[in-house]
């Protein structure tokens, strides 16, 4: 078990060296292209039970763990795949990724579910429905890693979600995917806020508990072999692409945060809060060395102005800064938030059926409310919210009935909540690029998740966030 645990993290070691990189058309990346490496002997093990409720794979996803030849061995170890079905899964996953069209990613409905759904169906195809549900299962565990310092094994869902909206009371880092936000936090106070771009639907950024250790500044980039590679002017697959070259797509630095995710710049303001990674937290090249200069005060580092001018001076040489003491990085997905007494509910982008009532109660009452307490106003317009931003066609077109609170009999229910809201008899449509709603709720005032701080919006200033 432990043989197998130390080449599992060897994997996802082989996979962070590789970093984003980048699409044709507009500058994206893809965080998942390792070098190759060779196949290893280990002695099978179960995949872990703790991971059973990880998100479902992607075949783009399982594609770039196919680049790593390793991955494949485990494969064989772990689940007893055949070479034949490992053969016929790759061909699988790599002519999936060659269909992706990240120009338009995320104008279409459903998309991520979409994709999770192809994928189970075709790896089932090949190897049966259980195995393709370990197989999603031991990606989910390469993506975050086999173990921390400790070797303890990591659970993403435990870091991540086990707190509604919550305000952390430490140094770390926590990014909002549904938000395309990024704040940083020094000692419990937000102190810097990016908005931020995310994995395309078919990469989504995946969820967890992270660590930042090292800032590395001009770093190289190996182009992975991908059909879209292969459409590039000037780029050839497992050529390096130099540090400092203008077809290098990570920018001047990056952050590596666990597995093969990345912060980085290199980014336009236009890719700013919308798909524009795989599976990397995108920024513009001054968000980017404005954030390092953060990092590295929260880690124990020096890193001064003048040295990020000698860095961009010598734009060929790579530089790594490490951290003192490591960084945490959280990812969440939360498109139901409490912010500064307002309610915030975000387009649920990777279709994971988050916003629904259940969901809307237990964030309410994490800031000490019931829905019950809402005007009949507030509570018409939040559900009528949850119906327009779920990234459901059904759900916007069908009503949604207030159910009566948990532990409660029809008969004692509130007779404001026994009738359908006004917005469920006449929803007001919302365009399908409008990202959030904002909901003015008398009784969350005062309450919540702090609002943006300097917020940097890329586009050269910051924009402070007013209350009212």
């Amino acid at each position: 078990m432990r043989r197998s645990l130390q080449f599992l993290l060897s994997i996802m070691v082989g996979l962070s060296v590789a970093g984003c990189v980048a699409v044709p058309t507009n500058q994206s990346n893809n965080n998942l292209r390792p070098p190759t490496s060779p196949a290893t002997s280990v002695s099978p093990s179960p995949v872990n039970e703790t991971s059973a409720n990880a998100e479902p794979l992607t075949l783009p996803v399982l594609d770039a763990f196919f680049a790593d030849e390793g991955f494949s061995a485990l494969l064989k170890t772990r689940l007893h795949i055949s070479d034949e079905q490992i053969a016929k899964l790759k061909e699988l996953a790599h002519a999936e990724t060659g269909k992706l069209d990240e120009a338009n990613a995320g104008q279409g409905e459903g998309e991520s579910a979409a994709a999770r759904t192809t994928a189970e169906e075709k790896i089932s195809s090949v190897i049966g429905k259980d195995k393709a549900t370990e197989l999603a299962i031991l990606v989910r565990e390469s993506w975050n890693g086999a173990a921390d310092d400790a070797g303890k094994q990591n659970n993403p869902k435990d870091s991540a979600r086990r707190d509604i909206n919550r305000v952390p009371n430490d140094s770390r880092v926590v990014v909002n995917t549904p938000a395309y936000r990024m704040d940083v936090f020094d000692a419990g106070r937000l102190i810097k806020s990016y908005k931020v771009g995310i994995g395309y639907p078919q990469f989504p950024l995946p969820t967890g508990l992270r660590k930042a250790k090292v800032i590395i500044f001009n770093p190289t980039w190996t182009p992975p072999d991908e059909p879209w590679v292969a459409k590039m002017k000037n780029i050839s697959a497992g050529e390096k692409v130099d540090a400092g070259s203008k077809l290098n797509p990570l920018g001047p630095i990056k952050i590596p945060i666990g597995g093969p995710s990345l912060i980085h710049g290199g980014k336009s303001p236009a890719k700013l809060g919308t798909f524009a990674s795989h599976g990397c937290v995108g920024l513009t090249t001054p968000q980017v060395k404005d954030f390092a200069k953060l990092l590295a005060q929260l880690g124990g580092a020096s890193l001064t102005d003048e040295d990020l001018l000698k860095f961009g001076r010598d734009k060929t040489h790579t530089k790594q800064v490490k951290l003192t003491r490591d960084v945490p990085v959280e990812l969440r997905y939360e498109t139901i938030v409490v912010e500064d007494g307002k309610l915030h509910i975000y387009r649920d982008v990777y279709d994971e059926g988050t916003n629904t009532e259940e969901n809307l109660r237990s964030v309410l009452a994490a800031s000490g409310v019931k829905l019950e307490d809402l005007t009949d106003d507030e509570r018409a317009r939040t559900l009528d919210a949850l119906a327009q931003m779920s990234g459901r066609a059904s759900a916007r077109t069908a009503a949604i009935e207030p159910t009566a609170p948990p532990g409660s009999s029809s008969k004692n229910s509130n007779s404001k909540l026994d009738r359908k809201s006004n917005a469920t008899k006449k929803q007001t449509r919302v365009p399908a690029s409008q990202k959030e709603i904002v909901i003015v709720i008398a009784a969350l005032r005062g309450k919540g998740y702090p609002p943006p701080a300097d917020l940097d919006t890329g586009s050269g200033k910051t924009k402070i966030a007013v209350s009212k």
